[in-house]
C-alpha cells in the first residue's frame, strides 16, 4: 500500500495511508516538529483535516482505487456523484464544488490531490513523487529549507492608548536564538479559531501574533466594527515592535474583516509595519459596506448576526426566513424580533445619518498618512468586499512598482475556491496553486530583506472571463486600456417597455426618457442567498429584467470581441416625483440565447449624488445627474454577444428598499415614485468602460 504525503503551503504536515479497511495517518506535531507514529484516521481526525485543509480524507480513501480507473483521457468524468474535466489527461479539475479536490492521474495511477483555498494550497501526493507536483516550485525556492517547531509564548492583554486591553496570542520559532519579523493577525471571530493555519510562518521564521480585535472573544472593550482599528492597530504593532523577540518588521496578513484592519492600522502612519497581505479586503462605509452609495446594505445582516454576540456564531448566519426578516420595520426591532436580543452597533448602523464622524473615523483611505507600505492585494471580480479593493488600488496607484503586486481574479469573496459559480462556469486555469508560495516570498523580501526577486514580477495579474487566461499589467487601471462610452437611448420611442432600450457607441441627437414606478413594498431582486453570504455572484437576470420596474438599455449584437477591463461609471440623468429614491445598475453580458449574466453593479441614492456629507433632495422636475461607480471587472464580451446596462431602484437581498421619502430605508411610511431616465441631447446617461485593444 503506498504512502502519500500531505503537504500544506509546502510544509510536511503527515503521511496517510489509505489501506481499503482501515486507513492510517502520521500526524505532524507543529510544536514538536516531529510525526506521530501511525495512527486510525479516525472521524473525528478527519474532521480536524477537513476544517483545517478542506479535504475530506475518509472520503477519498472511499473512492481511492475508482479515481484512476474512471479519469482516463480528456473530457468530462463522473466519480460516484463528483464532477471533473481535463484537458491533458493527466490534471483533473473537481467542478461545482467549493474547494476543490483536484486529482493528478499519470499511468493509470493516481499520483496526487490537490485542493486550493483563498489564502493557501493543500497538496497530497505519493511518497516520491512531489517534483511531479506543484511542491517543485516550493523545493526550488527553498532548497534546503529550515523549518521550526512551534512555541506558545502565551496570552497577552496588550494595552491601548484608552486602556482596554485586547486579547493576544504569540507563538514563537522555538530555538531560534535571535529576533524575528512578527506577522500579525487581527480578528472579531475568535484568536484561536482557525489558528492552525497561522502555523505555517511561525514554522517559517517568523513570529505570529494573533489579536481579539476590541469587544470581540476575549478582548475588552466595546464592539463597534471598524470603528476603533486605525488606533488599536497602530498601539498593537508599537508593542509587537518592544517584544524582546522582535526584529522590529511587521507584516499582517489575512481576508475581508482580517483585511481591513491591515489598513486600517497602516493609516495611522506607524513605522513597524512593512508589509501587508491584503485578501478581500473590506472598505470605507459609503464605499463598501454597510452603507454603499448612501443606501444601508441589507445583505450584510449575514455577518452582523454572526457577529452579534461575544463570539462567533456562524449558525446564525443560516435561516430559512430572510424575506421576513428583511422587511421587519422599525429597521431597530430587527435584532430583538430575528436574534431574541438587542445588538447595540446595529442600532448605531440604522440609524440614517450622512458621512458624519461616525462613519468617517472607519474610513482608511480618507485617514490615510501617506506611508507606503508594500502591499500584495489579492481580490476577485464577484468579491462582495470588492469596493473595499478598489480603494487599496487607489491607494498604491502611484507606488513605486516594486512595493505594490495585484492579483484580480474571477472569484467570490471565499476567494480561490471555485471553477463554478451559479451556473457560470471558468477556464481550467481560473484557480492559483501559488498563492501561498508569493506570499511567503513577499514576507521575506520585505521582512526579512532576502533579495527573491518578487518585486521584479509584474505588479498586476488579472484574470480575463470569456478569454479565460491571465494577463499582466503595470498598474491598474491597466494602462493600455482606452475609455469609452457607451450611451443610453430608447431607440426613438418616447417611453419604452424595459425592453427596448439601447446602448450605442454614438451620442443620440434626439432627447427621449423612460419612466418607471419604483414601489417600495415591490422592490426588484437582486439574486443572492442570503445564508451564503456572498452577495456579488454572477447570477442570470433574464427573467427579474421582465419586470416593469427595470429599464433595459443593450447594444446590437457585438461584430467582434469586445474585451472591458476595469470598473465602470454609469452617469445617468434622472428626475423623480420623491425627494429621494436609489438608483442601481447593473452590467451584464447577453449571449446568442438571451441568457443575462450580471458581472457588475452599482448603487447611489439620489440624496447622496454631490457628496456623502451632506444629503440634497431632489425637487419635483428637477433633472440631476448621478455618477455611479461599479465593481471591477474583466470580460471579453464575444462575438455576437451583448452588452446591457440596467436601470431600476431596488435591490432586495443587497440594499433595504429606499422609502421614497425624506427618511430614506428606515421609514415605515413609503409611497410609490416615478422615476425617470432623461438621455441624448444635454442629457446624455452614459456607461464610461475601459476597453483592451483600442
Amino acid at each position: 500500500m503506498a504512502v502519500y504525503n500531505l503537504y500544506v503551503s509546502g510544509i510536511l504536515y503527515g503521511k496517510l495511508e489509505f489501506a481499503p479497511a482501515a486507513p492510517r495517518v502520521r500526524r505532524l506535531d507543529v510544536f514538536t516538529g516531529e510525526l506521530g507514529e501511525w495512527e486510525p484516521l479516525t472521524p473525528e481526525i478527519n474532521g480536524t483535516y477537513k476544517s483545517f485543509l478542506k479535504l475530506d480524507f475518509l472520503s477519498l480513501g472511499d473512492k481511492w482505487e475508482k479515481y484512476p480507473q474512471v479519469l482516463r483521457g480528456q473530457g468530462e468524468f463522473h466519480v460516484d456523484g463528483e464532477r471533473y474535466t481535463s484537458e491533458d489527461g493527466v490534471h483533473y479539475l473537481q467542478r461545482d464544488v467549493k474547494f476543490p479536490g483536484n486529482k493528478q492521474v499519470e499511468a493509470g495511477e493516481l499520483i496526487a490531490v490537490y485542493c486550493p483555498s483563498r489564502e493557501m494550497v493543500t497538496l497530497l501526493v505519493e511518497e516520491g513523487r512531489e517534483d511531479r507536483t506543484l511542491l517543485r516550485q516550493w523545493r526550488e525556492t527553498w532548497p534546503e529549507e529550515k523549518l521550526w517547531a512551534v512555541s506558545y509564548a502565551g496570552a497577552f492583554d496588550v494595552p491601548t492608548r484608552d486602556g482596554v486591553s485586547l486579547s493576544t496570542d504569540v507563538y514563537l520559532p522555538r530555538g531560534i536564538g535571535e529576533k524575528v519579523p512578527a506577522v500579525l493577525v487581527r480578528t472579531p471571530y475568535g484568536k484561536e479559531e482557525g489558528r492552525e493555519v497561522y502555523y505555517r510562518y511561525v514554522q517559517r521564521g517568523y513570529a505570529v501574533v494573533i489579536q481579539d480585535v476590541r469587544g470581540r472573544n476575549k478582548s475588552g472593550g466595546e464592539w463597534i466594527p471598524n470603528y476603533y482599528e486605525v488606533e488599536d492597530g497602530d498601539d498593537t504593532l508599537h508593542w509587537i515592535a518592544a517584544q524582546p523577540w522582535s526584529s522590529g518588521s511587521v507584516g499582517m496578513v489575512g481576508g475581508s474583516y482580517l483585511g481591513y484592519v491591515q489598513w486600517a492600522a497602516a493609516a495611522s502612519g506607524t513605522p513597524h509595519l512593512k508589509a501587508l497581505i491584503s485578501v478581500v479586503c473590506a472598505g470605507s462605509a459609503f464605499i463598501d459596506v454597510p452603507r454603499r452609495g448612501g443606501s444601508l446594505n441589507s445583505g450584510m445582516l449575514a455577518w452582523a448576526f454572526s457577529v452579534s454576540q461575544k463570539t462567533f456564531k456562524p449558525e446564525l448566519m443560516e435561516r430559512d426566513d430572510w424575506q421576513q426578516v428583511l422587511r421587519i420595520r422599525p429597521l431597530s426591532d430587527i435584532p430583538q424580533k430575528a436574534l431574541g436580543y438587542e445588538v447595540p452597533f446595529l442600532e448605531k448602523w440604522f440609524q440614517p445619518r450622512d458621512n458624519d464622524e461616525f462613519w468617517s473615523r472607519s474610513d482608511w483611505q480618507a485617514r490615510w498618512k501617506g506611508a507606503q507600505v508594500p502591499a500584495l492585494i489579492q481580490s476577485g471580480w464577484f468579491d462582495d468586499n470588492g469596493m473595499g479593493t478598489t480603494q487599496a488600488l487607489e491607494l498604491v496607484h502611484d507606488y513605486p512598482p516594486e512595493k505594490r503586486k495585484v492579483i484580480l481574479g474571477p472569484w467570490q469573496h471565499s476567494g480561490n475556491s471555485k471553477y463554478d459559480m451559479h451556473g457560470v462556469s471558468f477556464g481550467s486555469k481560473a484557480l492559483r496553486f501559488d498563492l501561498d508560495l508569493l506570499y511567503f516570498r513577499w514576507f521575506e523580501r520585505y521582512l526579512k530583506g532576502v533579495e527573491n526577486g518578487v518585486e521584479k514580477e509584474a505588479p498586476v495579474e488579472y484574470y480575463t472571463l470569456g478569454e479565460e487566461r491571465w494577463k499582466t499589467a503595470e498598474n491598474w487601471p491597466v494602462p493600455q486600456t482606452v475609455e469609452k462610452c457607451l450611451y443610453l437611448t430608447s431607440g426613438g420611442h418616447a417611453n419604452t417597455s424595459s425592453g427596448d432600450g439601447r446602448l450605442t457607441w454614438q451620442a443620440p441627437e434626439g432627447e427621449g426618457s423612460d419612466t418607471y414606478r419604483y414601489d417600495p413594498q415591490d422592490p426588484a431582486t437582486h439574486i443572492v442567498d442570503m445564508s451564503e453570504n456572498e452577495l456579488e455572484v454572477p447570477e442570470d437576470y433574464t427573467q427579474e429584467e421582465k419586470r416593469e420596474d427595470i429599464l433595459c438599455y443593450t447594444t446590437e449584437p457585438l461584430p467582434q470581441d469586445l474585451t472591458v477591463t476595469g470598473d465602470m461609471t454609469a452617469e445617468l440623468f434622472i428626475s423623480s416625483t420623491a425627494p429621494d429614491t436609489d438608483f442601481m445598475v447593473r452590467v451584464t453580458d447577453v449571449d446568442e440565447t438571451g441568457r443575462s449574466i450580471k458581472l457588475a453593479d452599482g448603487v447611489l441614492s439620489a440624496r447622496y449624488r454631490n457628496g456623502f456629507e451632506k444629503a440634497e433632495f431632489l425637487e419635483q422636475g428637477q433633472i440631476a445627474r448621478l455618477k455611479i461607480r461599479t465593481t471591477k471587472l474583466s470580460n471579453c464580451f464575444r462575438k455576437g454577444h451583448r452588452l446591457r446596462v440596467t436601470v431600476t431602484s431596488g435591490a432586495e437581498n443587497f440594499v433595504f428598499p429606499n422609502s421614497n421619502t425624506r427618511e430614506g430605508y428606515n421609514s415605515q411610511t413609503t409611497v410609490v415614485a416615478e422615476n425617470t431616465l432623461h438621455h441624448g441631447g444635454a442629457h446624455p446617461s452614459r456607461l464610461t468602460l475601459r476597453v483592451e485593444g483600442e
